[in-house]
């Protein structure tokens, strides 16, 4: 086995994904000969109930009400930070400032604008840095990736990227910092889901040239925190129809992104599709353990399902056979991550990189400009 590299991480933001990082850690074990050997040791979060949870993990030493600490700390190596959008530019910056490795929380910034001040700090430091998005990890989404990427679809038709939940879809549900513009941002659900959408198509090449976008607001009121009735003012659902030109630069290609906090009959489903001339693909995390591909074969049209298996991008201990889940692809996303830091990562799929986010942002900003115009925008 090979040795691995002792890796002390503190947590800004003491939510879900902070104790899933913890919870990651505690199964590191599964993955092998990885390089590194990532430790939670220290949590900064205002709300102490949340700080109280990771009481229960034992490598945590620091307790913290604010991130300061964690950035002047030289014995942590590097930092996850998630925290609500507008937050994301003060503590990013610092962060770099600070010379601190960290995974950020899309959308990395509130807006296009704070993104690429954030990008300018970070190519201005040290600091090595890549942005949450774990869904691609998924066997089959992996399979669907590599797929597209052989040039396997020939003269691309139309590629379809969805993130769709159901989060939202009881009007009763309390306000919370997702549903207001100056806590999660005017882009609302392409901020909270766009970077899963915008992934695999962005590392494939299929950057988008122009966005028409059709943009919903659902439920524009929810009950505050005294109950009475507080306008809820972020976009719910977001479709964004868009062309983006072949590889090979001879035409353009439909291209749709789709956002929702709002689907009926879905829980959490992302899902991925492209067809081309020659060969098709696609694959949804709400049937993941099988991968549909399409071809022509002695003059019929054939799709054909494929089950991936758990076959991950850093191999792991449980068999091929067995079924693979939300908690693998997030430990996959931070075995990718760490891998990359120390150099190891190889042909790997690697996690989202700061260019993409900056590139994702700049869809969202022209999705915003389209609504008001009702034309068609370039990024």
């Amino acid at each position: 086995m090979s040795s691995q590299r002792p890796v002390r991480l503190g947590v800004v933001g003491a939510g879900l994904m902070g104790r899933e990082l913890a919870a990651v850690c505690g199964r590191w074990s599964q993955l092998i000969d990885h390089p590194a050997s990532p430790e939670v040791v220290a949590v900064a979060d205002p709300n102490p109930a949340a700080r109280d949870w990771f009481q229960r993990v034992p490598s945590v030493e620091t307790f913290a009400d604010d991130w300061a600490p964690l950035l002047e700390d030289p014995s942590i190596d590097a930092l996850y930070l998630a925290v609500p959008h507008h937050l994301h530019e003060d503590l990013y910056v610092a962060a770099a400032a600070a010379g601190k490795d960290f995974l950020a929380e899309k959308p990395f910034g509130i807006d296009a604008s704070s993104a690429q001040r954030i990008a300018a700090a970070i190519d201005g430091s040290d600091s090595f840095v890549r942005v949450s998005s774990e869904f691609p990890f998924f066997p089959g989404a992996l399979k669907a990736y590599a797929y597209a990427a052989s040039g396997a679809l020939g003269d691309i038709l139309e590629v379809r990227s969805q993130f769709a939940h159901s989060s939202d879809i009881d009007r009763n549900k309390a306000i919370n910092w997702k549903r207001r513009v100056e806590t999660c941002g005017e882009i609302g659900v392409m901020g909270d889901l766009g970077l899963h959408v915008a992934h695999v198509p962005l590392r494939l090449g299929y950057a988008p040239s122009s966005v028409y976008s059709l943009l919903d607001n659902v439920v524009t009121t929810r009950p505050g925190p005294d109950g009475s009735s507080v306008d809820c003012d972020t976009w719910d659902n977001a479709l964004l129809a868009c062309r983006a030109p072949q590889p090979d630069g001879t035409r353009d290609f439909s291209m749709l992104w789709e956002t929702r906090r709002i689907a009926p009959g879905q829980m959490n489903s992302w899902s991925f599709e492209a067809w081309g001339m020659d060969g098709g693909v696609r694959f949804s995390t709400r049937t993941p353990t099988t991968l549909q591909r399409f071809a022509r074969r002695d003059g019929e049209q054939v799709w054909e399902e494929v089950q991936p298996g758990n076959v991950s991008a850093w191999p792991v201990i449980s068999g091929g056979i067995f079924e693979f889940g939300f908690s693998d692809a997030l430990m996959q996303m931070w075995a990718s991550y760490l891998a990359e830091r120390e150099g190891a990562l190889g042909d790997r799929f690697g996690t989202a990189t700061v260019a993409e986010a900056v590139a994702a942002h700049r869809v969202f900003d022209a999705a915003l400009r389209s609504n008001v115009s009702g034309s068609a925008e370039r990024p």
